[in-house]
């Protein structure tokens, strides 16, 4: 039998594998200088330029203008090389104990929170990064037996409400603190208060799905009670 958190032994190794992941996968060390080869995403690199036309334009490995079952194989072949190296860190930083950290450290937040376990901290922190990390973090979780499958519903709705919240608010949604009024002045805001909102209702996204699962639960059951009274009574 699995041991409890309470009864698991979690050494000193593990918490600082815990915390090395944590950095890893954060994009806190996002950079061309030295210490970016901690960090997930700049390890991780891109693909190189392709001629686009005879002009001598480039475009990305992917290619333009691409359709149909042909292009979406193409940009599921971009997303093998994260998803691999993602699951090989994490498999690594699991021999470490990592995970057992994250158990251990995160169960009595998460679990009152969101419903789920402590053990997919490493896949919160990967997804607000990449929505491939998240999901392959998690699919390992899933297989190793630490997620069933209510807490794969819920966390899946707390990943995939604004997915890779990070990236793709840098990426894109910043450009809306540049807008100005109709009188040429900025528009107030605050990056920093927009990820937390943000951040905020990806958590409640995962607690309507909680509540929506406990709701087909309760009706599930009283459904098989009043099934089996009824058998009981012919």
């Amino acid at each position: 039998m699995m041991k409890t958190d309470d009864q698991e032994k979690v050494s000193i190794g593990a918490y600082i594998a815990l915390a090395f992941a944590v950095v890893f996968f954060s994009g806190l060390l996002k950079s061309t200088e030295w210490y970016g080869v901690f960090d997930f995403t700049t390890l991780n690199g891109g693909f190189g330029k392709v001629l686009k036309d005879a002009t001598g334009g480039l475009t990305t490995f992917r290619g333009v203008g691409g359709s149909g079952a042909a292009d979406g194989f193409m940009f599921a072949l971009g997303l093998v090389p994260t998803a691999m190296f993602a699951l090989g860190m994490i498999s690594v930083l699991e021999h470490f104990g990592a995970l057992k950290a994250a158990r251990k450290m995160l169960t009595p937040l998460l679990r009152p929170l969101m419903g789920i376990p402590g053990s997919t901290g490493l896949a919160i922190i990967g997804s607000l990064q990449s929505t491939d990390v998240g999901a392959g973090i998690t699919k390992s979780l899933s297989d190793e037996g630490e997620l069933n499958d209510t807490e794969k519903d819920i966390f899946t709705a707390f990943q995939f409400s604004g997915g890779a919240l990070i990236v793709n608010f840098f990426g894109s949604g910043a450009i809306l603190f540049t807008l100005s009024d109709t009188t040429g002045a900025a528009v107030p805001g605050s990056i920093g208060l927009a990820l937390i909102v943000m951040f905020i209702f990806k958590i409640v996204g995962a607690n309507v799905m909680r509540f929506y699962l406990k709701t087909i639960d309760k009706k599930a059951s009283a459904t098989k009670e009043v099934s089996a009274q009824a058998a009981e009574a012919k």
